[in-house]
């Protein structure tokens, strides 16, 4: 497939060119225009197992394969303004963070990684999308994406929150960013550590962040009042 990006980094839009006979799969809800000769099949795509570790890892249980016998194109939006990127797969894999799949070929297989009983208590890593094989993958982001390569050996500290993707070769793990004083009064909270060899994909802004932002501001209802 062919894709060109618009409006990036605050709100992207990619638009994916179709081939005769080609076929782009999209995240459930990402499609936003088509145009020419396009038809839709939605399925699990792998079955109900599948279905259900995609939506564990935030991802929606079904997927929208767009197909084009003639030729044709699809515009596909992400859920919250920023940006997107296309990575090039060429046998290797990668691991997404949870709403971070927007898109790909249908060439590429999209499955989930559990993280281990330590991503689980600390709330952060539990399930990563695996995306591996040959092809194009469309990744979104909350805010514009940075792109770090790790020499071997070298380490990178990341917010939790802003963490998009990363080789499935580097090795990581989930800590807090500091005392526990600076955890609960700093505001800084869990941070990967992440050391190379290979590329670790960031994103500017952290939806928890905005979740946090636009919780302060909501106004409370009392029960008690009532």
């Amino acid at each position: 497939m062919e894709v060109q990006v618009e409006g990036g980094p605050a709100f992207a839009f990619a638009e994916v060119s179709l081939p005769p006979g080609g076929t782009v799969r999209l995240e459930g809800g990402a499609m936003a225009t088509t145009r020419g000769d396009v038809q839709v099949t939605t399925s699990t795509r792998g079955g109900f197992m599948k279905g259900l570790r995609r939506a564990i890892g935030g991802e929606s249980f079904f997927v929208n394969d767009f197909a084009s016998s003639s030729g044709g194109s699809v515009g596909v939006a992400p859920a919250l303004p920023g940006d997107i990127t296309v990575v090039r797969l060429t046998g290797e894999e990668i691991l997404v963070q949870s709403g971070g799949w927007l898109a790909s070929d249908t060439t590429v297989e999209v499955d989930s990684k559990w993280g281990g009983a330590k991503g689980f208590f600390s709330g952060a890593g539990l399930v990563l999308l695996r995306c591996s094989g040959h092809g194009d993958l469309l990744v979104a982001a909350y805010g514009g994406i940075r792109v770090a390569t790790l020499a071997p050996g070298e380490t990178m500290t990341v917010d939790t929150g802003h963490v998009v993707a990363f080789d499935a070769g580097v090795r990581y793990s989930i800590r807090k960013a500091g005392s526990w004083k600076t955890t609960l009064l700093g505001g800084e909270g869990l941070v990967g550590e992440f050391s190379g060899p290979g590329r670790v994909w960031i994103q500017t802004r952290s939806t928890g962040d905005l979740i946090s932002w636009l919780d302060a501001r909501l106004p409370r209802h009392d029960s008690s009042s009532s």
